[in-house]
């Protein structure tokens, strides 16, 4: 008796141990995801930003994020919205207004005929697919003029939920990812001039964070005319909003130009007007190009393992249909018509 409770209390013991030694393994693994994440983001930000390039930077964030489970940066939607509009303004800097008003007044019936055309067969394919009203709308809407943006200015007109909400912006996240690193090359293959490719990625690429970096990847006139291009194609939020306020029936209609939008416009009329130094326009293109890999980088940060469950269902279908239609029909168009 005595030696089987000797044995009991061993095993006891043991048991006590491995118990203990899990949980201190438990407690190691999970302050490694919580701080080795963040670590790592430190040490890589300084190489990102030497490097120079917002594709690699978006694909560090997501794998950040994607290895660790969890956000290696706080408030990453917060930071990388002001990086990116800062980096946009501080771009207006570089172009002249008068070549603006020239390459907005050239390209606004093309900018009419995409916006009106993609948000109306986005609407008719997710009606022919089965695609309940609200996401329909969502997706069409941000297809048509400005993704993200347009997504979460429109849901609460139309009461969209937040799943509903969530699905149509992990979609435009991933398929911004993808034209980001396939688009250049896309470019080079059809020898597209730095202003074919600028209106070409300002029409077929959903937010305005995705498209000024990937034609940034191309070349400074490209970022130049595609932010031009695609600022003109974020204002169609305006009668968006409008219409979409009458049809569900609100009383009021509250409409919002983007405040970046017009210190884009202003940065470009004091780089235009006034005595600037020779320096000025190339540090505030460094500057902006360094606010865009760091805005990319934390958009990448958002992209986790909750997102990509989110890739599902007839919402996707209709998503991928409508870009498979718009990212062709677009090039075309631009190898046509553009000189």
């Amino acid at each position: 008796m005595p030696t089987a409770l000797c044995l009991l209390s061993t095993e006891s013991w043991l048991g006590a141990v491995y118990h203990q030694k899990d949980s201190v393994i438990s407690l190691q693994t999970t302050q490694f995801k919580a701080h080795g994440g963040k670590l790592l983001a430190v040490l890589l930000l300084p190489y990102l930003l030497y490097q120079g390039n917002p594709a690699v930077a978006l694909l560090v964030g997501m794998s950040l994020t994607l290895l660790f489970d969890r956000p290696v940066v706080g408030l990453s939607s917060f930071y990388s919205k002001y990086f990116l509009q800062a980096a946009i303004v501080l771009l207006g800097l570089k172009l002249n207004m008068a070549d603006m008003w020239r390459i907005n007044a050239d390209y606004t019936v093309f900018v009419a005929i995409y916006v009106v055309s993609a948000i109306a067969i986005g609407l008719l394919l997710g009606r022919l697919i089965g695609v309940e009203n609200v996401s329909n709308a969502l997706i069409a809407s941000g297809t048509g003029i400005c993704g993200g943006t347009t997504i979460a200015t429109l849901a609460p007109i139309i009461k969209a939920s937040a799943e509903q909400m969530g699905v149509a912006l992990a979609i435009v996240f991933l398929l911004n990812a993808v034209a980001l690193f396939t688009f250049p090359a896309i470019g080079e293959y059809y020898q597209l001039s730095q202003t074919q490719f600028g209106v070409w990625v300002a029409l077929a690429i959903h937010d305005t964070s995705s498209v000024v970096a990937t034609a940034a990847l191309y070349g400074d006139q490209a970022a130049s005319v595609a932010t031009t291009v695609k600022l003109g194609r974020t204002l169609w939020l305006i009668p968006l909003v409008v219409v979409a306020s009458l049809v569900a029936g609100q009383g009021s209609i509250k409409v919002r130009i983007p405040g970046f939008i017009l210190l884009f416009i202003l940065s470009s009329v004091l780089g235009s007007v006034l005595p600037m130094p020779a320096a000025l326009p190339g540090i505030a293109g460094l500057a902006s190009k360094s606010l865009l890999v760091l805005a990319l980088f934390l958009i990448g940060t958002e992209i986790n393992r909750q997102t990509l469950r989110r890739l599902k269902g007839r919402v996707l279908v209709q998503a991928l249909m409508l870009w498979m239609l718009v990212v062709p029909t677009t090039l075309f168009m631009v190898i046509s018509l553009v000189g």
